[in-house]
């Protein structure tokens, strides 16, 4: 079989592959892509192996994030595969997986740290033609949603304490959820999402990428931003990424000081509920961290009744050496943020 790598495909052609293939995810449609493209310091790629027909076989979209340019990027560059690799759906093709890999890493280790597949499927069929590439596999937890019930097995599926937290919130009525439909809107729902992952100590994803979000994917009904307010006060916000008949947990924020409203349990069921009545079939809650180590956002994704899967993640260090220095330095940071 005569097989080429390419670094650009016709938009449709690549739009209906991914359509097409029961593995694909949003993380590897062109609208993504788009996203990536149009975020500061974030730079998407593109490579694939077609045939002689010039038909898709394997699909691979890493996006380089960089923290910082010039004598610091070396040190603040990783790539992430947001959605792990893709297949051929008619039978995957080791020879054109492990062409696509190997063409990557040579071009990769000279353009970050480490190289990180994001698993959302199991692909333990791949992973042989990962470790020949030096992919390592690590476990990494998620939880999925049924949400092709009714609305009331969905809510029966949560945990007792938390049930309770929401129809009490239902029941007392002081908070209003509200899809976000208006640019100006933007603006209060990033300041809560940044405070929130600034108490966390975590970095945040430039603006520029909600703003892309809200200007490539909300036209096309690919995502949606939720706004939760008591009276005026904005007290959670989140954002959702919408594919098939998935809806993905994206980003999302909450105010400390209205713990006592429930405000992150009200907005999760409000989305599942919507979720359930709109014909969408799956809430993936985008991650639960590592089996065996604390993670408190797991703890908030396990109340609400999901099934605990293991797709894992597979890494590439391409410099240990940088690597170890940059996680020093990430450290700091953190530190210095706290």
């Amino acid at each position: 079989m005569n097989l080429q790598i390419v670094n650009s495909l016709d938009e449709n052609i690549w739009r209906d592959y991914v359509a097409l293939n029961p593995q694909g995810n949003i993380f590897h449609t062109p609208e993504i892509y788009q996203v990536f493209s149009h975020t500061k310091g974030h730079h998407p790629l593109l490579q694939a192996v077609v045939n002689k027909h010039k038909e898709i076989l394997a699909l691979l979209t890493p996006v380089q994030i960089t923290l910082a340019d010039g004598l610091f990027r070396p040190l603040t560059t990783r790539a992430i595969v947001y959605g792990s690799v893709l297949c051929s759906s008619t039978g995957y093709d080791a020879n054109a997986l492990d062409l696509l890999l190997s063409s990557y890493v040579r071009a990769a280790k000279r353009q970050a740290l480490f190289t990180e597949l994001r698993n959302l499927a199991d692909l333990s069929l791949l992973q042989g033609v990962f470790a020949q590439n030096g992919f390592i596999y690590t476990e990494h937890l998620d939880y999925l949603i049924d949400l092709d019930i009714t609305p009331e097995q969905v809510l029966q599926n949560i945990g007792p304490r938390t049930r309770k937290h929401i129809r009490q919130g239902i029941r007392k009525g002081s908070m209003r959820i509200d899809l976000l439909t208006q640019h100006s809107q933007l603006e209060d729902w990033f300041r809560l999402v940044s405070k929130t992952y600034r108490e966390a100590r975590i970095p945040l994803a430039d603006r520029s990428l909600f703003e892309a979000a809200y200007n490539i994917l909300m036209p096309k009904g690919m995502v949606q931003f939720w706004l939760g307010r008591v009276d005026s006060n904005l007290v959670a916000a989140s954002a959702e990424l919408l594919y098939k008949d998935v809806i993905y947990g994206w980003y999302s924020g909450v105010d400390r000081a209205y713990a006592d409203e429930s405000p992150g349990e009200l907005l999760m069921w409000h989305v599942l509920n919507w979720g359930c009545t709109h014909g969408y079939k799956i809430y993936d809650f985008g991650g639960a961290g590592k089996p065996g180590e604390a993670y408190g956002v797991r703890d908030f994704k396990a109340k609400f009744g999901g099934k605990l899967v293991e797709h894992g993640r597979n890494i590439l260090i391409h410099s240990k050496a940088l690597l170890r220095v940059s996680e020093k330095g990430y450290q700091l940071y953190r530190y210095l943020i706290g």
